[in-house]
């Protein structure tokens, strides 16, 4: 009798995402270089510096960690690396990594000044981190084979590679983790002027002119974040395109914003619904992240790394050790009078 033998999988390909219409979407729209890469000043002097360096003696760039809230362009700052680099990239996420084999097995496979992009890395388990300890400073795995007495270990030498990591929480990721990277780079978010010249390339690239005036209204309305403006600019287009317009005007965005229920602010009825929340339920604060959540019937997560960013940045919320509390503009947001005494505190 001939045994067939079974196919073996690689937990590797397992790791890699698969491929969707939106990733697509942002491929056509995501810079190809530096120079295109818009927003970022320092993070890309500083980065251009650290390129040429490591062109120049030959050697991988240095492991990088990039951090920040989400949609500023951290995977699409990680794929300019790679280009910029002449590497090949393997792309995969903290939660896909399921146990140490995985990871190791995903290094193993990793040619001479390949990159390793992991998105969400403060998601990866405390086992799974320290397979990356010896891999990022020595370039070797560090392994025990065998249980008990008979345990063993061995060491298996790696290609120089480059790890780069993505994260919305830099304080999630473990110190000595984080120590292991020489480049720290924060994100920051974007003005209205970079803004405005992301939704101009991103017209370009659709083959619809967007006049001036409409692209500054959008700019504004896209919360500081380039996903956000992409996003409003594929919706304006596909407005624009149905009615027939051959160009987008400020009436067609200001049209546009008001069926998703979006301000000339960028705020949203979810932003609006957490500010009336806390000041019709909570007297305007303090109030506890947990309990707001349950009063929203919306987990914690969601509203500390998607909504709450922007609604400190514009002024509208304050974190206090006691809890979260609305300010005067949030109340002027609203149309609504303010306290005399101000916010309750509890």
């Amino acid at each position: 009798m001939v045994l067939k033998r079974e196919k073996r999988r690689d937990p590797a390909a397992d790791s890699l995402p698969v491929e969707s219409d939106s990733d697509a979407f942002d491929e056509t729209l995501r810079p190809q270089n530096l120079d295109e890469y818009v927003g970022q000043t320092a993070i890309k002097s500083h980065l251009s510096v650290y390129l040429q360096a490591a062109k120049k003696r030959t050697e991988p760039l240095g492991h990088t960690i990039l951090h920040g809230p989400p949609g500023l362009g951290k995977t699409t700052l990680a794929y300019i690396l790679a280009k910029e680099m002449n590497a090949q990239m393997r792309v995969t996420s903290g939660p896909a990594i399921e146990k140490p084999g995985d990871l190791a097995s995903l290094l193993t496979n990793l040619q001479k000044g390949d990159m390793l992009f992991i998105d969400e890395i403060h998601r990866m388990r405390p086992a799974i981190e320290e397979v990356l300890y010896s891999a990022m400073e020595d370039y070797a795995l560090d392994l025990v084979i065998g249980k008990g007495p008979s345990a063993r270990s061995m060491r298996i030498d790696l290609q120089p590679f480059t790890l780069i990591g993505a994260t919305t929480k830099a304080g999630a990721v473990s110190m000595p983790l984080r120590d292991r990277f020489i480049h720290n780079f924060r994100l920051q978010f974007y003005t209205t002027e970079e803004i405005k010249k992301i939704i101009l390339r991103t017209s370009r690239i659709f083959g619809i002119p967007i006049v001036a005036e409409a692209a500054e209204f959008l700019a504004q309305a896209s919360r500081a974040t380039p996903r956000i403006s992409n996003r409003l600019m594929r919706a304006v287009r596909d407005f624009a395109q149905v009615n027939e317009e051959p160009a987008i005007s400020v009436s067609r965005v200001k049209a546009t914003l008001l069926t998703l229920g979006i301000d000339e602010r960028g705020l949203d009825n979810t932003d609006r619904l957490i500010l009336l929340s806390i000041i019709e339920k909570f007297g305007g604060g303090p109030v506890g992240l947990g309990a707001l959540a349950a009063v929203l019937s919306d987990e914690q997560e969601t509203l500390e790394d998607v909504y709450e960013p922007y609604l400190l940045q514009c002024g509208y919320l304050q974190r206090t050790p006691k809890g979260r509390v609305v300010t005067k503009m949030a109340y002027e947001l609203l149309g609504m009078s303010l306290p005399e005494k101000g916010p309750t505190l509890f």
